[in-house]
């Protein structure tokens, strides 16, 4: 018995130890939310008028520009996968890997091309276990992306987009996130960034009712969009950056109260255990000596015959 209740005691020790250590990670977990959720709301305004300015430079001239104009025939797609460096996030990585394999699929069927970009270790560790082509990766700021990242991410894209597929470009970017719904919800989805469909951006961009004003555009609206729309394309791969670092944030935290709450629920269990193998312990010493004193009773009693 002493030894059944030394392995509890044991596994007692290590198991609060852990707890410790997932109950540190959720506490650091829900300040970088916090710190994530901030930095969304902080960019949201730029982004919004950008894209209204965009909308209106679009909108308003015939200018055919490689951001803005759809192929009549796309015959390569390019697509951004934003994952974590880092694990320990539930279900984060997989579920954007796996949105980003039924757009590629459904983009291979098709008949498109998929040139596939990533950001994160844990994306790029997927694609090089499966030998899968990745056309270019970046890592080591997905915990706290910076508008500079952004820009590193953006400006290859466009290159590409820019380019003639025959010179190895894109005719349209599709970028795959986690959009941060609330600290409970984070849904992996796909947008298309470019072209842009400059009807629907106007919706977004527009509050109901309201008519975008007109704009006489010097030197020309199609140097205004070249100068306009990187950065677009820079404030929505930012935006994503930081909806897919406050939700991964959110599933670490998720994941690391879970696992808080599951060590509490076995020291419990284990802590039962090890009193009932103390309490038999205890028990079978009782009965030992009880048993000894009644044979040195019986012992006693036949010799005083």
């Amino acid at each position: 018995m002493g030894a059944q209740l030394r392995v509890y005691k044991r596994r007692i020790r290590s198991v609060t130890a852990t707890k410790k250590i997932t109950k540190a990670m959720e506490m650091i977990a829900a300040s970088r939310v916090v710190k994530a959720q901030r930095k969304v709301a902080a960019s949201t305004p730029y982004a919004t008028e950008l894209t209204r300015a965009v909308t209106a430079v679009g909108t308003g001239s015939n200018t055919k520009h490689p951001l803005t104009t759809q192929a009549e025939t796309v015959v390569r797609s390019a697509v951004l996968l934003l994952t974590s460096d880092r694990g320990l996030a539930g279900a984060f990585n997989s579920n954007a890997i796996k949105a980003a394999e039924q757009l590629t699929a459904r983009l291979e069927a098709e008949g498109k091309q998929v040139d596939t970009y990533i950001v994160g270790r844990r994306g790029l560790a997927h694609y090089n276990f499966r030998e899968r082509k990745v056309a270019e990766s970046w890592s080591g700021f997905t915990d706290e992306p910076t508008y500079a990242d952004a820009k590193k991410v953006a400006g290859p894209l466009i290159e590409a987009i820019e380019k003639d597929t025959a010179e190895g470009g894109v005719d349209e970017l599709h970028i795959v996130f986690t959009e941060f719904v609330s600290m409970m919800t984070q849904t992996a989805l796909d947008d298309r960034l470019l072209p842009l469909s400059l009807d629907e951006v106007a919706k977004e961009s527009a509050p109901k009712g309201e008519i975008l004003p007109l704009y006489d555009f010097e030197p020309s609206a199609e140097d205004v969009l070249d100068a306009l729309l990187p950065r677009y394309v820079e404030s929505r791969v930012y935006n994503a950056l930081l909806q897919s670092a406050a939700s991964k944030h959110a599933a670490t935290r998720r994941a690391m109260k879970s696992a808080t709450d599951n060590a509490g629920e076995l020291i419990e269990t284990l802590s039962r255990l090890a009193n009932a193998a103390r309490q038999a312990e205890i028990t079978q010493e009782i009965s030992e000596i009880v048993g000894g004193s009644a044979a040195l009773a019986d012992a006693t009693a036949g010799s005083d015959r």
